[in-house]
């Protein structure tokens, strides 16, 4: 087994005498366990040890990367998140057009709004025909009902009643708005109401007489009578102008 010489410290000069090696020897470090100590340095040609040199100082690249894959990271997400954003907004606007496109492909505002009214009067159909057991039902389609009953209620209230008023048809522009005070206040009983109460279908029914004489008064005698008086011009103005205020709450 090879054996570990130590390297003792260099010798002093030839020209010392016994004593001075001797007392230099004894000023020598040496370990706890009496060996000589190792050291790092090398000896300078009078004996001394030449001091080490200081390391080279490095600089530290890695914050700055990841600083930089920070900015990158926070780039990519607000590009996703506005991609999203836009993607979003495509939907809803899809989602509009569809809800409204019924009325849009009906043609002047007056059949448009007639078609509306018959497809109100098929949910009222749907509702009438559950029983005390459809509880969910019931609630589907009086939500159905209330968000139908808002849009038609928006086109005719924003548009078409302001034009009856425009011809004279004062009186009539505001006994039509009342009339759709009282459909909210069915709209508002009917959902506090439990849906398996024996007193809901016969309110939908009153509900359903009530709504019917209104529109029929609309669709036999205020709206011939509006289109009339107005210009081919007049009536294309309205028919864009209702469908815009239906595609707010489609």
């Amino acid at each position: 087994m090879a054996t570990t010489t130590e390297t003792r410290p260099n010798t002093p000069a030839s020209g010392e005498t016994k004593a001075k090696r001797s007392a230099a020897v004894k000023a020598e470090p040496r370990a706890d366990n009496g060996r000589w100590k190792k050291t790092a340095a090398s000896a300078s040609s009078d004996g001394a040890a030449s001091p080490a040199k200081p390391r080279a100082a490095t600089t530290r690249r890695k914050p700055a990367a990841r600083a930089k894959g920070s900015e990158y990271s926070t780039g990519a997400m607000v590009g996703i998140a506005a991609a999203g954003l836009a993607v979003g907004l495509a939907a809803n606007v899809a989602r509009k057009f569809a809800v409204q496109a019924p009325t849009l492909l009906a043609g002047d505002w007056d059949q448009a709004l007639k078609a509306e009214h018959d497809l109100t009067l098929k949910v009222f159909d749907a509702l009438q025909a559950t029983n005390e057991t459809n509880t969910t039902k019931r609630g589907m389609l009086l939500m159905q009902l209330k968000h139908a009953l808002a849009k038609h209620a928006m086109e005719e209230e924003n548009v078409v009643y302001p034009a009856l008023r425009e011809i004279g048809e004062v009186e009539a522009a505001d006994d039509l708005n009342k009339d759709h005070g009282y459909v909210k206040q069915y709209l508002y009983e009917l959902t506090e109401m439990p849906k398996a109460s024996i007193d809901f279908l016969p309110k939908v029914a009153r509900f359903r007489a009530d709504i019917e004489r209104h529109m029929r008064e609309e669709e036999n005698t205020l709206f011939p009578r509006l289109k009339n008086r107005l210009s081919p011009e007049r009536n294309k103005e309205i028919t864009a102008q209702m469908n815009k205020e239906g595609l707010k709450l489609a």
